[in-house]
Formats: C-alpha cells, structure tokens, sequence
C-alpha cells in the first residue's frame, strides 16, 4: 500500500512539473504585469492547496490549477504585429509620446496625434521612427481636425484596421467618466467582436502637471479670476502652496514608463486581452485595497499617508471660526 501511494506521489509530483513548465512557457508570450499576477496567484493558490490537504490532494488540485492557468495563458499569447495600424493621440509627449516610439519599433503602423505638428515631440517621432508613423495634427476637441485625421487614416489602412486623489478632482473625476464610458463601450462593441480595454497606471512621471511656465500662468490666471471674498477665505499663501503641491508628486513618480507600454502591446495584440490592466509595482493591490476597505478607512488612509497639503484656509487658521465669528 505505501509503495502504491509513492509511485501515485511521483506520478503526481511529475504531472505538477510539467503543467508548471508549460506555464512558464506561456508566461515568456505574455510581456507585462499580466504574468506577474498569474505567478503570485499560482504561488497563493498551490501553497493554500499543499498546507490545508494532504500531499495528494494537494498535488491533485495545484496539478489542476497550473493546466487552467495553462488554459488562460493561451489566450494571452501576443498575435503578429503586420498589418495592425494603431491611432494615439497625445504624441506630444508623456506615455502618447512613448508609446508611439515603442509599438513603431515593435513593427506597427503607428498614427501619432499631436497638438501641434511643428512641435519638438512631433519633431522627434518624424527624426527618430520609421516611415510606417505618421504624425497627425489632432486637437480631439476640434472637428475638423478629426475629419482630416480620419481621412489620412482610411487612405492609408484601407480596409486593414479598426480604430480618487486629493487636489486632483477635475482630473480623478475625467478618469472615473471615461473608467465607466469604456466598460460600457465594451459591452455594446462586442457584438462586432471589438475589444475595448482600460489601462490605469501607477505613479509615472509625465508632463500631467506642466512646465514651470505653464504653472506660472496658471497661477496668475487664477489670481486674477478669483473673487476678493475667495481669495480672503483661501488667503494667497494656501492658494499659492497647490503649485509646490503639484510639483512635489513627480518625486513618488518613476520615470520608466516600460511596464505601461509592455501592458498596452499586450492590450493591442493578445488573442484575448484583459478588460482592465493596472502597470506599476503594487498598483493592483491598491486599487483592490480601496475598493473593498470601507469608506472611513480609505479616508483615514489617504488622510495619514497620502495628504500632501500641510497649509489650511486662512478661514480654518482663525480662532472661534467653527463658532461662525471671525
């Protein structure tokens, strides 16, 4: 009897062996944060497996979590890259600038929308890609240069493709609408087969925040908008601490873009992309964390660790102001 349960171990131990070769094997087409999820959830799901069971059941399950795993890989497997035309906008600079770089080198036709054609970012994707990118004058919120983009577009791919922080409210709240726009999207596209994936990258450092000079204009502008009752309950050294603020998140920022490309390629190209893709260390995880955490202590949490501002109203600094006397 225990010879028996020793060859059933082995054979049980070589089954594990060769499902885990094949995994890894699906996870080198699998570029991106994509295989590093399904590695951690393999490691938590066979570890539970091995200590809660016996050493064959536990073998038995893990052996059939890995050919799942195997099953789900093969789908991530990346499809070959001639004749894919790809349209970004936002080529100026940022992940549009280095994303129109990337896929240009990976082989893509790459359309490269630009706010200003005659720019330094339009200039150094004309001087540094291929003659498969072309740069495309493209404001999204001038019509006519949607139609002639759109044309250039057709003429030249023909029938070959398809095309919550504090002091970010306006920007956090444009990204909550479109995080909603494109999950909807993507439900009543798939009737045509037409995949729509989000991307929500971590902490990276782009061009979000602004030069110096645009910051300064920014600032002067809205001195000189504000009303003098606002501006008294604000007082001007609080309204002037947003712009260090702002300036001050490059620093928790990392400047390699590369896991946002590597998950984007995967989005363009697997046979079955995800719907939502999260590149940055420990991105996932924080989405996930303030998602389930109650309310009180996400607030609790963004309070202690992810409040930058340390300048009050000049209302707040005054005393008996919760009383309404000032």
């Amino acid at each position: 009897m225990s010879t028996l349960s020793s060859e059933t171990a082995w054979l049980c131990l070589a089954v594990t062996a060769a499902l885990g070769g094949l995994v890894l094997c699906q996870l080198k087409k699998s570029p991106g944060q994509v295989g590093r999820k399904v590695v951690c959830l393999a490691g938590l799901w066979g570890g539970a497996c091995l200590l809660s069971l016996s050493l064959f059941w536990g073998l038995i399950l893990f052996s059939l979590s890995c050919f799942l795993l195997y099953i789900y890989l093969s789908g991530q497997e990346l499809l070959p890259v001639d004749q894919k035309a790809v349209l970004i906008t936002g080529s100026d600079s940022g992940f549009g600038h280095a994303l129109s770089k990337y896929l240009d080198q990976l082989g893509f036709t790459v359309f490269a929308g630009v706010l200003d054609e005659n720019g330094s970012g339009a200039e150094q994707l004309r001087r540094t890609c291929s003659e498969r990118l072309c740069v495309l004058q493209l404001d999204v919120t001038n019509p006519q240069q949607i139609k002639d983009a759109y044309s250039t577009v057709v003429q030249k791919v023909q029938n070959r493709g398809e095309i919550p922080f504090s002091k970010l409210a306006s920007y956090s709240s444009s990204k909550a609408a479109l995080t909603m726009f494109s999950a909807i999207m993507r439900q009543e596209l798939s009737k045509w087969e037409v995949k729509v994936s989000i991307i929500q990258p971590g902490g990276f450092k782009t061009n979000i925040t602004g030069t110096s000079e645009m910051l300064e204009k920014l600032e002067k502008d809205m001195l000189d908008h504000l009303t003098p009752d606002v501006q008294e309950e604000y007082g001007q050294d609080y309204i002037l601490a947003q712009r260090r603020i702002l300036t001050s998140f490059s620093v928790y920022f990392n400047s390699d873009v590369s896991p946002v490309l590597l998950d984007i390629r995967h989005a363009i190209s697997a046979k079955s992309p995800l719907t939502l893709y999260t590149p940055g260390p420990g991105t996932y995880l924080w989405l996930c964390f303030f998602y389930f955490s109650p309310t009180s202590i996400c607030d609790y949490f963004n309070k202690k660790f992810l409040n930058f501002d340390v300048n009050i109203p000049r209302t707040l600094s005054m005393p008996n102001w919760k009383n309404g006397v000032m």
